[in-house]
């Protein structure tokens, strides 16, 4: 394994000068937020830019991958995170042609792997979500195979208030949608998984590793803490909204050496990507880093 981090939090910061704090600080792979050059930021996190696929051609990706690879980096995976079954005709239509340039981008930079949101339309059940996601998704899967890359869908359900469950913007966070999906699609389509989405929702971490670990693509480190005075406030049906808190590995709830035991049964040896969304080390590059810092010293005894 080795570690590596998500360049979002960094939405002013030059990709090499990310690429150099992170590699004299532990850190030996990226995972490069690639959004639309112009996207501008929706909700925390998106719509960053540090690699623009546009047009990319194989010059310019050979001048970053060579440039990165003189500081010590390698990408781990390009990540997009938008609603590819957004209700908006238009908005899905940007965002599916903006995913292909992603595909498309991958394989000349060298990366295996494309990591997103499988998406979901909140208006609808799962099971009509489902049905959608057979009729969009089967060109973007095809498209990539053709790319010799993989898809890593993470499993975040994405729910912002309460009156978006139980689909969400992302309908592939839970163990029966990854079966479906994996019974539908080839190994083409995987899983970007990130533990932190099982706790608020009580699902048994060790036991999703060790059923779906053969369909980790890349993993995302993060941590989450119950917030017990907001559950007694609001109850299990309010979907996590204020009492579910995302941390840094370490800062909550997440028996990391459990975590890391399951990996290793089940063989995994790709990268430990921390994904900061600490609102605790939010609002300056100082604060951002230390959290880095934080999470580099809980995961790396485990990677080897």
């Amino acid at each position: 394994m080795r570690l590596g981090l998500l360049t979002a939090p960094f939405p002013s910061t030059p990709l090499t000068e990310v690429a150099d704090w992170a590699a004299g600080n532990g850190y030996e792979m990226l995972e490069v937020a690639c959004w639309p050059s112009d996207a501008g930021a929706t909700r925390r996190y998106a719509g960053i830019c540090h690699i623009d696929v546009d047009d990319l051609s194989e010059t310019r990706a050979s001048e970053i991958t060579g440039d990165l690879a003189s500081r010590g980096i390698t990408i781990s995976g390009l990540g997009y995170y938008p609603n590819p079954l957004h209700p908006d005709d238009e908005h899905r239509r940007a965002v599916l042609d903006h995913l292909a340039k992603v595909i498309d981008a991958a394989p000349k930079l060298g990366v295996g792997v494309v990591n997103t949101f499988i998406g979901a339309d909140q208006h609808r059940t799962q099971a009509e979500n489902w049905e959608e996601a057979r009729r969009v998704w089967p060109d973007i899967v095809a498209r990539a195979r053709a790319a010799g890359v993989r898809i890593g869908i993470e499993n975040c359900p994405m729910v912002f208030s309460h009156d978006e469950w139980p689909s969400g913007h992302n309908l592939a966070y839970s163990p029966a949608i990854w079966r479906t999906m994996f019974e539908e699609f080839d190994e083409t389509l995987g899983l970007n998984f990130d533990p932190s989405h099982l706790v608020w929702q009580m699902i048994d971490i060790e036991a999703a590793i060790e059923e779906f670990g053969e369909r980790f693509y890349h993993f995302h480190a993060k941590d989450l803490e119950i917030d017990q005075a907001g559950l007694y406030e609001h109850g299990i049906m309010s979907a996590g909204i204020g009492w579910q808190v995302p941390r840094l590995p370490g800062l909550g709830d997440i028996d990391w050496q459990r975590v890391f035991s399951g990996l290793y049964r089940v063989g995994y040896d790709g990268v430990i990507c921390v994904e900061h969304e600490d609102r605790a080390f939010e609002g300056d590059d100082d604060l951002i880093k230390r959290g880095f810092l934080i999470a580099r010293d809980v995961l790396s005894p485990w990677i080897k």
